[in-house]
């Protein structure tokens, strides 16, 4: 089940999303009035801090595989609201949460339907 090409490929797709993170992050933090030298070597340090975490837990969860499902579908779970919440339309609604949440019921939805028809 392990392919090291894909885990290669996963990797270099995770790093090449990040990129775009990490320039608007800088760009947002100097137009704030911080200084570029400090930024870039927090941003520096801080860019240890994904590997460490993931060896960290690569070996501390590699006898849990369900645990480690649990943590990725809650991170995805996650992951997936912030991405509806940001697509979803700005409706003046009096709980603006409403249609993100909606949004990520229906995935659950077409997920679960996927897997009982296909």
């Amino acid at each position: 089940p392990h392919n090291p090409r894909l885990g290669t490929l996963l990797a270099i797709f995770i790093g090449a999303q990040n990129l775009p993170e990490g320039f608007n992050a800088y760009r947002e933090l100097v137009s704030g009035g911080a200084s570029p030298r400090p930024i870039l070597a927090m941003m520096f340090a801080l860019s240890f801090l994904g590997p460490i975490a993931g060896l960290l837990g690569y070996f501390a969860l590699q006898s849990e595989p369900g645990v480690v499902g649990a943590l990725m579908l809650v991170a995805g779970g996650g992951i997936l609201y912030l991405v509806f919440q940001d697509i979803a339309p700005l409706v003046r609604m009096k709980r603006h949460w409403t249609p993100a949440l909606g949004a990520t019921l229906g995935f659950i939805v077409g997920m679960v339907g996927e897997k009982l028809l296909g």
